[in-house]
């Protein structure tokens, strides 16, 4: 991807189940569809002159797939791994091999939940994890982001 110097490009992923979102368990997720999440995120990184690229699966390998080529392409990750947060050796994998700022997002609170959800494997390699803030969670991370970089310089 050839970006001017300055510009950023922006990776969300999405994990698995997370395409039902606005009508899968709206008490525990709300309303807000994948699509709604990435439109948030888009706007909050066009505010910043930066660039967003985005993709939910099902798959672990598609997910993999894409952070490896964001080794080359993107500066930053946000990701909100739904179930794989738990177990995914191999995204976890995948993530550590990459050289930029992660923040792993989730909606509701894990910590709240059922305790096989306290674990997180991808939170060591975050510089960050938004949890429980429904919505806003994916502003909140593209504002992390912003101070990191800004940190940087």
């Amino acid at each position: 991807m050839a970006l001017e110097k300055n510009v950023k490009s922006v990776l969300l992923l999405h994990g698995p189940n997370l395409q039902l979102l606005g009508s899968r368990e709206p008490e525990i997720y709300g309303t807000a569809t994948l699509l709604d999440h990435v439109a948030t995120v888009r706007t909050a990184v066009e505010k910043l002159g930066w660039v967003l690229a985005d993709a939910q699966s099902n798959s672990e390998a598609d997910l993999v797939a894409a952070i490896h080529d964001a080794r080359q392409n993107h500066a930053a990750i946000i990701i909100n791994p739904g179930a794989f947060t738990h177990y995914s050796w191999a995204i976890h994998d995948a993530l550590s091999a990459y050289n930029g700022p992660i923040v792993e997002v989730h909606l509701s609170q894990p910590l709240r939940r059922e305790s096989w959800r306290h674990v997180s494997v991808i939170a060591p390699l975050a510089i960050g994890t938004i949890a429980g803030f429904g919505a806003a969670g994916y502003e909140l991370a593209v504002a992390g982001l912003s101070h990191y970089f800004q940190s940087q310089h």
